[in-house]
């Protein structure tokens, strides 16, 4: 409560709408209230809420219909990966199995990407990897250079289309991190990850995109059991 006093008119609305529609209280399908009546319930300005709405609707999150009521989309298959970001800043709200399968699309991408840089650019590929050697038994540093690892491998690949994707995850995945890294398990998986690719990079992109996907699927392993253990 007290972080959303911190918060801009807009920001503020942002946020108590949101929470309204993922936590149920406005599901998809819904008709959200009238202007002036939301305006009242979320305690700002018509004009500050005007421009809230249309934000979340270029966002896809509802649809306005001018003269009629405004729709809340159903957001899990209408929407597009500029959810994702949003979608980071509000994670208690997410289903259970939406990590996993977030982490399921990541053996699709991350393996291909890899592959590509592999052979478009392999030395600043090799060059990261190498550091990997003096990375610090510690959560927050193996959180920085996996996410700069996987960086590297969309900008390597040449491909612009890469980190635009990428970057969409960006926010949620180095919200994951911390908590996958805390594991000395994961650390330790990673750490092995990294080496292995490093010495596939001799054998090419077929060889790199092999071993990034098994690091990959060990990554959802790992992060089921740790679920499980928190009683998720």
């Amino acid at each position: 409560m007290e972080a959303t006093k911190l918060l801009k008119p807009t920001q503020f609305a942002e946020h108590s709408l949101l929470t309204a529609i993922l936590e149920g209280k406005y599901p998809p399908g819904a008709t959200l209230p009238g202007e002036r009546a939301l305006a009242r319930e979320l305690g700002v300005t018509r004009p500050t809420l005007r421009e809230t709405l249309h934000r979340l609707a270029a966002e896809g999150w509802i649809t306005i219909h001018h003269g009629k009521a405004t729709i809340v989309n159903d957001y899990w298959k209408q929407g597009g990966l500029g959810l994702l970001s949003t979608m980071a800043k509000y994670g208690q709200y997410l289903p259970k199995d939406f990590i996993s399968h977030l982490l399921e699309l990541r053996v699709v991408l991350i393996p291909s990407v890899a592959a590509i840089a592999c052979e478009r650019n392999p030395k600043a590929l090799a060059d990261h990897l190498a550091q990997a050697q003096k990375l610090e038994d510690d959560p927050e540093a193996f959180s920085r250079y996996d996410w700069q690892l996987q960086e590297l491998m969309a900008r390597a690949s040449d491909n612009c289309t890469f980190p635009m994707i990428l970057n969409d995850f960006g926010p949620l995945f180095r919200s994951l991190a911390r908590t996958y890294f805390s594991l000395a398990r994961s650390r330790k998986a990673s750490r092995k990850y990294y080496g292995k690719l490093n010495q596939a990079m001799e054998q090419g992109p077929k060889a790199v995109q092999d071993v990034a996907r098994g690091a990959m699927e060990e990554s959802i392993a790992i992060w089921k059991d740790l679920h499980q253990q928190e009683g998720g």
